[in-house]
C-alpha cells in the first residue's frame, strides 16, 4: 500500500478557518492522517494577524459562513497582505452549488470543497491542491 504522505512535503502548515468545532476536529484528523500540521482560527476576523504569527502557512482552508467576518472578507485581507497574497486559499462550505463555486472563483479563491466533507475524497483533494492542481468540487 502506498504511503499517503509520500507526495506531501514535510513541515507544511494548513490554517483552518472554521467556527464549527466538530468540523475542525474532522479536518484536523484528516490532515493529521496526511502528516500535515494545522492551526485553527474560528473566524475570518484578524486571520491575517494570526497567520503572521505562524512560521509558515502553505494553505488556508476557509469556511465561508463565519462569525464577525465571512470567508470573502477574510480572503480580501489575505490577498492584500504581502506575506500571504500568494498563499493558496480554498473555500470549504456547506453552501455547495455551481453558483457558489462561480462566486468563489470570481472572488479569487484557489479552490472549493463542499461540505459535508467526504472522508474518502478529502485526503486526495488536499494532496491535489498542494500539488498545484485545481480542485473545485461539491460534496461527493
Amino acid at each position: 500500500m502506498a504511503d499517503p504522505n509520500s507526495s506531501i512535503p514535510k513541515d507544511l502548515t494548513v490554517l483552518v478557518v472554521e467556527d464549527n468545532v466538530a468540523n475542525f476536529v474532522l479536518i484536523a484528523r484528516m490532515l493529521g492522517y496526511l502528516g500535515v500540521h494545522c492551526e485553527w482560527k474560528t473566524s475570518g476576523y484578524e486571520v491575517v494577524e494570526f497567520a503572521d504569527t505562524l512560521p509558515r502557512v502553505d494553505l488556508i482552508l476557509m469556511d465561508i459562513r463565519l462569525p464577525y467576518e465571512d470567508g470573502y472578507g477574510a480572503l480580501k485581507k489575505i490577498r492584500s497582505s504581502p506575506a500571504l497574497k500568494n498563499t493558496l486559499v480554498v473555500a470549504v462550505t456547506a453552501e455547495a452549488s455551481v453558483e457558489q463555486i462561480n462566486k468563489a472563483k470570481a472572488a479569487g479563491f484557489d479552490g472549493f470543497i463542499g461540505k459535508p466533507l467526504d472522508l474518502d475524497l478529502f485526503p486526495d483533494q488536499i494532496q491535489r491542491i498542494l500539488a498545484g492542481k485545481p480542485v473545485w468540487e461539491m460534496s461527493g
